[in-house]
């Protein structure tokens, strides 16, 4: 059992950073549009709440078709579901930067450029980071899924265990989902 065990778990924690490094690369930019640009606002926010109500079952099975068996569309997937927490509190953290703080800094002369990283970056950065926390933990629990497009993963063990009756491996790999999703959700 164990020999599997810690296999599936380097392999859970792939597929779950992997995508939720890619929900950061697109998320934090569409966050960063959606606070900036007024215009922008309502439809980024919008098709991110939409991410949020698909079942992520649902999406694996859409993207199957289209990219095959195995890690892309679990990663895919997966990234869609990370989007949300990610995009929203970006747009969240940008927009909630001190007024004051941002006067003062106009008032030293700084550039846009420069009020943006020295003044928003700072006050923005724990909410910015909460929303890849909150991502992290839906992505970890929900990778088990990926069993079901062959991308492996402690899904493979719950899975077996479920098939099998063999209580300890079922309950082995459940708690390592739980425990990853428990470490990524710590506030360091």
């Amino acid at each position: 059992m164990w020999q599997t065990l810690f296999p599936d778990t380097l392999r859970h924690a792939e597929l779950a950073l992997s995508a939720l490094v890619l929900a950061c690369s697109i998320g934090a930019p569409f966050g960063l549009l959606a606070a900036s640009r007024g215009w922008a606002r309502s439809p980024i926010l919008a098709a991110a709440a939409l991410g949020r109500t698909l079942p992520s079952i649902a999406v694996l099975a859409l993207l199957v078709p289209l990219l095959g068996v195995g890690a892309p569309p679990a990663i895919a997937a997966l990234t869609l579901l990370a989007l949300p927490p990610i995009v929203f509190n970006v747009d969240l953290a940008v927009r909630s930067a001190p007024a004051a703080a941002l006067d003062v800094a106009t008032g030293l002369g700084m550039t846009a450029r420069q009020r943006f990283v020295r003044v928003v970056v700072p006050f923005a950065l724990p909410t910015a980071l909460a929303g890849v926390r909150t991502a992290s933990i839906e992505v970890i629990g929900s990778a088990a899924l990926a069993t079901f497009v062959g991308a492996g993963g402690l899904g493979d063990d719950i899975v077996r265990g479920l098939q099998t009756a063999d209580s300890a491996l079922l309950i082995a790999a459940s708690i390592l989902v739980a425990a990853l999703a428990f470490l990524a959700g710590i506030r360091s």
